[in-house]
């Protein structure tokens, strides 16, 4: 008998093939590739966020395209992949958030929180009928635990890191990351390199038009978005 060959084994996700791969979450995977970039870092007073939300169209809003999401005061969300799925996988985060005030009267830990998303993203990798989530999550905030950062992968497996990327040019950004990366920042410093970062990928040109940060700090572990005047200045500084 011939080898059934490997696409035989990606019409069902809950059919691993003779080298024990789920195709199908293999190419969720390959969704969050191609979509926008996202950074997070973690810094000597807080984290931050910074997404390129790849505006190509001089017809679209840029206040439209969000892809960073405030899921608590002290916790929020950075996305790439298939946008109806991440903003999916954020109502749900909202929820569970909210849950734990109503129920306990605090705010969630942010491992306890990633964990609930990715059971949900794992859940949708074993059962027929369903697809996985076409969307990566980078996770972070600050809780009684302290400075808090995670990846998510479509499969449901979650990482915590001093810093990383998702989207376009992942591998590249994480190298660059890596080399650069310093956890004594300064706010201003974290900001500067998630910039340089942003312009290793895409088209390489930011504006404030195109690029949001968000950030939060240890002092009143609330969410804040960095102010356009405030982003341009960094970005003028930047290009000199």
């Amino acid at each position: 008998m011939y080898p059934a060959s490997p696409s035989a084994y990606d019409r069902a996700i809950t059919v691993f093939s003779p080298d024990g791969r789920l195709f199908q979450v293999e190419y969720a995977r390959s969704a969050v590739s191609r979509g926008t970039t996202a950074i997070g870092i973690v810094y000597k007073d807080g984290v931050l966020l910074a997404v390129d939300k790849n505006i190509t169209s001089k017809l679209l809003k840029a206040e439209s395209v969000e892809k960073i999401f405030i899921i608590d005061e002290h916790v929020a969300a950075a996305t790439s992949g298939l946008v109806a799925d991440a903003r999916k996988l954020i109502d749900y985060a909202r929820i569970t958030a909210q849950e734990e005030r109503l129920t306990y009267n605090q705010p969630i830990e942010i491992e306890a929180l990633t964990k609930e998303i990715c059971d949900l993203k794992q859940s949708y990798t074993q059962w027929g009928g369903v697809r996985p989530f076409g969307a990566s999550l980078i996770i972070t905030g600050i809780d009684d635990t302290g400075k808090r950062l995670f990846e998510t992968d479509p499969s449901g497996a979650f990482f915590e890191l001093y810093a990383t990327a998702i989207g376009s040019g992942k591998e590249a950004l994480e190298g660059f990351l890596a080399k650069e990366y310093d956890p004594n920042a300064s706010f201003e410093q974290a900001v500067n390199l998630a910039l340089k970062a942003l312009t290793k990928v895409g088209d390489k040109k930011i504006s404030s038009e195109t690029v949001d940060i968000y950030y939060v700090e240890e002092k009143d572990k609330k969410f804040k978005k960095l102010e356009k005047k405030e982003l341009e200045e960094f970005i003028k500084k930047l290009k000199k």
